[in-house]
């Protein structure tokens, strides 16, 4: 059961790859609570997909 939910804390690595290849500017502007919904939400904030704007791609 620790594994499991050891499992469910860490990242997706092809998000966290992507969350590295921002430009610094872009990083920069992000709130910490941003970057965990980032790394860990299906669902982002409004905020973030406006900071993110110029990079998503539907």
């Amino acid at each position: 059961m620790n594994q499991k939910k050891e499992n469910m804390d860490r990242p997706d690595p092809r998000r966290l790859e992507a969350l590295r290849r921002l430009p610094k500017e872009v990083m920069a502007r992000l709130t910490k609570e941003e970057v965990q919904a980032f790394l860990q939400d299906d669902e982002w904030p409004d905020s973030l997909r406006e900071k993110l704007e110029d990079y998503l791609t539907e």
